[in-house]
């Protein structure tokens, strides 16, 4: 297996690593945009753009700044290689022509939101198939500034909207785990803000309201939570399931139902194999570049 990456950052290595476990004879190649980066262990450097078409490349990773990704697979499209596009997709929605264009030439797109590859999320799927939903209370909070230790936090991207930050961009990952539960919502309403303490531009509190028939889900997301909580809440006609993603637990009226040894990081292999399959077995992905560029018009609200 022989795989491009473009954008060689710290979300990058968890890719990587995926890649090795999946297959440790596989060859990695950088696209590097300076000739001085500094190289890492087991990854081929590239300078060169059009010199992709020659290495027979089995599929791109697009792993570079939020920001950029519009662009990259703009310069990517006339090779024809499958895409793995990290999350977000772009900090702003996606044209209808682009995604034309990506679905007449046949290349698979899938956009890399490694939640709905959690035990506890697919168990929770599973639980609540043909049940009637009166509410969803959905909520994740952290604190950004332990997010990269040692790194000054207000100058990573997360803290700067011109880079794609904001908290609803970087936690996207709760409004693509509950469309995959819930669907496309009949509407959207949304408010965000940054007053909190932390003093960045880039949103760090954002709410959604989703309106289902006959319910609504609630998703809180911040940037300013010391203690860690993550979870998902669905209030039902006779029962009530809570998920706690931290955890990896499913309770079912308070009492624990299911418990998972496998932790976030571990879902990065499960991603990498499902978009692998999918490619080897000629497959659309879930959460290809449409259903992706649905929620971020969600998101971007």
């Amino acid at each position: 297996m022989r795989v491009l990456i473009v954008g060689l950052g710290s979300i990058a290595k968890k890719h990587i690593n995926a890649l090795h476990l999946i297959d440790p004879s596989v060859e990695i190649y950088a696209l590097r945009s300076s000739l001085t980066a500094k190289p890492w262990e087991n990854v081929i450097d590239m300078y060169d753009w059009y010199k992709i078409g020659e290495k027979n490349f089995d599929f791109v990773i697009i792993s570079n700044p939020t920001s950029e990704h519009v662009n990259t697979i703009k310069r990517l499209i006339g090779f024809n290689l499958p895409l793995f596009i990290e999350k977000p997709l772009d900090n702003k929605v996606v044209s209808e022509d682009l995604i034309r264009e990506i679905e007449e030439r046949g290349i698979k797109t899938y956009v890399a939101c490694n939640l709905r590859f959690l035990h506890c999320i697919k168990e929770l799927k599973k639980a609540i198939e043909g049940k009637r939903i009166n509410e969803v209370n959905v909520y994740c909070g952290s604190y950004l500034p332990d997010w990269r230790p040692g790194i000054d936090f207000r100058t990573v991207y997360s803290a700067i909207p011109e880079l794609g930050g904001g908290v609803h961009l970087d936690l996207i990952h709760e409004l693509d785990y509950v469309y995959s539960l819930l669907g496309e919502p009949l509407s959207t309403q949304c408010i965000k803000s940054h007053k909190s303490s932390l003093g960045i531009e880039a949103y760090d509190y954002a709410h959604y309201f989703l309106e289902y028939d006959g319910f609504y889900a609630n998703v809180e997301l911040n940037y300013y939570r010391r203690d860690s909580k993550r979870f998902i809440e669905v209030v039902c006609d006779d029962v009530t399931y809570y998920a706690d993603l931290l955890t990896n637990s499913v309770l079912k009226d308070g009492v624990n139902v299911f418990k998972s040894d496998q932790r976030i990081i571990n879902t990065y292999k499960d991603q990498m194999e499902f978009f692998i399959s999918c490619v080897k077995n000629n497959v659309n992905p879930d959460n290809d570049i449409l259903e992706s560029n649905d929620i971020l018009k969600i998101c971007l609200l």
